[in-house]
């Protein structure tokens, strides 16, 4: 069921939680059962045999969006498909997404969400036991990481970082 072909008045968009690296076989399956899906794609810089090379990774690492009608559209198919783990619920009931943050995500220029930090912006730690730390970020490193350069006994150190543990520093 395509998007032409759905009555959006009784659709949402919910949350497919596919298996590890299973996220675009996933999506070619649900999309050949006629369900109406999304997964945003995003490039990244990565190593590969002591060469950079640009690659299309998933936005959300194990993690698609399908629009369903809440009325009449059988969701059963879905659980059994390959590539799918389950559907993301919060108890009985599946998550919703709200159709902006699917719009944005569908009309944002790629470059807009590559990456939240530019090398040389000044970032701080926001979590963990260097909490409070101030560096400059240098590069994004993979799907969640990033390279900081921090001051620690004087000395400048390159750290790997989780890039949801940053924030910039005003």
């Amino acid at each position: 069921m395509n998007s032409e072909t759905l009555d959006t008045t009784h659709t949402a968009w919910y949350v497919v939680h596919t298996k590890p690296r299973q996220e675009t076989r996933a999506l070619e399956n649900l999309q050949n059962q006629g369900f109406d899906c999304f997964l945003p794609m995003m490039q990244v810089q990565k190593l590969r045999n002591q060469r950079v090379q640009t690659v299309a990774e998933p936005m959300f690492s194990r993690y698609l969006f399908i629009q369903l009608d809440d009325t009449t559209q059988n969701w059963g198919p879905i659980r059994s498909t390959l590539g799918v783990s389950k559907l993301v619920s919060f108890g009985p009931q599946p998550a919703k997404v709200p159709p902006e943050f699917i719009n944005f995500l569908k009309d944002a220029p790629p470059e807009a969400l590559e990456h939240m930090f530019a090398p040389g912006d000044s970032v701080q730690i926001a979590n963990g036991p260097l909490q409070g730390l101030e560096g400059k970020y240098m590069a994004h490193d993979g799907e969640t990481r990033a390279f900081v350069l921090v001051d620690l006994l004087g000395q400048p150190q390159k750290l790997r970082m989780a890039v949801e543990s940053l924030r910039v520093n005003i």
